[in-house]
């Protein structure tokens, strides 16, 4: 399995950056897992909702730009479905068994998803309807990837 996780902008803080390595070396067990970073559209100041809205098409130009022609999407969406690790797990091994081994897991910046990554998008999930950091965000998905790999192969970490 080849899976690719898209997230605009830089990780700023040391912190995160040994939170993603630490999961990246632990996937390495199971597949290929990268991270791949799109840089961040500045947002004006005072900025409003059509600026907001530029700057999400602006970025999502640069997501789809990493997308690969049949490239499994799954967009990070306040408003899409929610799953348990267990699902997460059970999602991943159908796509696998259909043949859709290469899988982009999109994190947007700070305003959201523009509307054409959201159209592009196979699948769209959720982790919460609260609100996260999108540098928290890539921690928190690599950690449910590792999780839902281990899960799959019925090794102990899931519990």
């Amino acid at each position: 399995m080849d899976i690719r996780v898209i997230a605009v902008g830089k990780l700023k803080e040391k912190y995160w950056t040994a939170a993603v390595n630490e999961y990246l070396k632990r996937l390495s067990a199971y597949g290929k897992v990268s991270v791949v970073e799109v840089p961040e559209e500045r947002l004006p100041k005072n900025a409003g909702e059509t600026d907001e809205a530029n700057v999400r098409e602006a970025e999502g130009e640069r997501i789809l730009a990493k997308i690969s022609d049949g490239e499994y999407v799954v967009t990070l969406e306040v408003e899409g479905k929610t799953l348990s690790s267990e699902e997460l797990s059970e999602k991943l091994d159908s796509l696998l068994l259909k043949g859709r081994s290469k899988i982009a897991m999109v994190i947007g910046g700070s305003t959201g998803l523009g509307e054409n990554v959201r159209k592009r998008s196979d699948f769209a999930l959720s982790f919460s309807k609260m609100t996260f950091p999108h540098q928290m965000m890539r921690v928190i998905l690599l950690e449910q990837i590792y999780r839902a790999f281990k899960i799959s192969r019925g090794e102990t970490y899931h519990k």
